[in-house]
């Protein structure tokens, strides 16, 4: 729809009133305000929220595949052989064998539950870029060394080079009972996955030493699997359901943290709901400044009505008029938006400061910082949603202004 000059001249003169039109000047104003906040709104949410669970997707994934096959006994027999068909499944990317066990660690008197970790070389090398401290290429078979969580560090008060006592509950028999098994391991790295759990209990060693400290000879625990495609693993895996029926279960992640994304998924939805109300909102905000932008012009549009111009003339004027509040308001959302995701961890540290509260527990929500990811079909569909209501929203005012009737309007004029 394209303007004139004449109508474009018109249309900048309402966008920017004159002194003695302060009023409709800040109705104006306080519409582009509430269109910014409610579309800044939603794409910070919505950032948030697909940030978390990508973030945490991405970590769990990270340290536990998509998948794991896992025996019933709780030892898998004739692993080798399960191994392989796993890796020759087809859209499977890596298989690997694990241990994980549940001990207790302890350190000058402190005692702690603690997740032990046994991993394959390849799968200890992955923890590289998580390391905050020590070197994890000094985990070797045989070797006595692990890597342990930042958290699990901070509460036992350990430091690299410190040597830790694991508890092994099932020991060997002896005359006078079953004597716990405690071996001794020193701390040779220090990882943070980013996820408050892990980090607070996992302790990390090589295959063989895991295979030691429990007595398990040469069996394992379980095979962590990961996919080509999280979103489809059950289908993926199958096969190796099929296969291993009666004898080992397969849990994906989607079983394994079913309860925490179905709650993160309802509460995305949920909010993405209710604050697209806003949005509408603002809609309704620019309707009510058009209405009392047409009241205040009535006699003008008449005189215009009176010099030539045509409904269609007006129409396009106030529709104009409001969209370009509407998206003068949505471009300022984006930009409010996307500066509040870019410092939002600083923001959330300042107004713990001011307030004295801790606004992200990681105990509580998992991740250690607050994550973010911006989906941009998501950012269209808001800055759609925001520009369609507006176009809307602008249409009963415009055709209210088109259809004055000059004559009574300046007949006592």
């Amino acid at each position: 729809m394209f303007l004139s000059p004449f109508e474009w001249t018109i249309a900048k003169r309402y966008l920017l009133p004159g002194r003695g039109e302060a009023f409709i000047a800040l109705v104006a104003s306080i519409s582009i305000g509430v269109v910014m906040l409610s579309v800044a709104m939603l794409v910070i949410v919505m950032s948030v929220m697909n940030g978390f669970r990508a973030e945490l997707l991405d970590k769990i994934v990270g340290l536990n595949g998509h998948a794991i096959v896992q025996a019933f006994g709780g030892r898998l027999d004739d692993w080798e052989n399960v191994l392989e068909d796993v890796r020759s499944t087809p859209g499977v990317v890596r298989a690997s064998p694990l241990i994980e066990q549940p001990l207790m660690v302890s350190y000058n008197g402190r005692v702690e539950g603690i997740l032990v970790r046994g991993n394959v070389q390849e799968d200890i090398d992955r923890l590289e870029d998580n390391i905050v401290a020590g070197d994890i290429g000094e985990l070797e078979p045989g070797s006595g060394k692990v890597a342990i969580g930042t958290r699990l560090a901070q509460n036992i008060g350990v430091r690299v080079g410190d040597t830790i006592t694991i508890i092994n509950p099932q020991g060997r028999a002896s005359p006078f009972g079953t004597v716990p098994r405690q071996v001794g391991y020193e701390v040779a790295a220090l990882f943070e996955v980013g996820i408050y759990n892990y980090d607070e209990s996992f302790v990390v060693m090589p295959m063989q030493d895991a295979q030691t400290l429990l007595l398990m000879d040469n069996q394992i625990g379980m095979i962590e699997v990961k996919v080509d495609d999280a979103d489809n693993v059950g289908e993926i895996l199958q096969p190796v359901v099929n296969n291993l029926a009666g004898r080992a279960q397969v849990a994906d992640w989607k079983t394994i943290n079913a309860s925490l994304f179905e709650a993160l998924q309802v509460e995305r939805v949920a909010m993405a709901f209710a604050l697209s109300f806003m949005v509408l909102v603002a809609a309704f905000n620019i309707l009510s400044s058009l209405v009392m932008l047409v009241r205040a012009k009535t006699r003008d549009i008449a005189i215009m009505r009176t010099m030539g111009a045509t409904r269609r003339s007006l129409l396009k004027i106030f529709v104009t008029t409001g969209f370009t509040v509407g998206a003068l308001g949505t471009i300022a959302g984006l930009i409010l938006g996307f500066i509040v995701l870019t410092f939002r961890q600083q923001i959330v540290k300042f107004i713990e400061l001011v307030t004295g509260q801790n606004l992200w527990d990681p105990q509580i929500r998992f991740l250690t910082t607050l994550p973010s990811r911006t989906d941009p079909f998501e950012v269209a569909m808001i800055v759609g949603l925001a520009l369609i209501l507006s176009f809307l929203a602008t249409l009963y005012p415009s055709f209210k202004a088109a259809s004055t009737d000059p004559v009574q309007v300046l007949r006592y004029e």
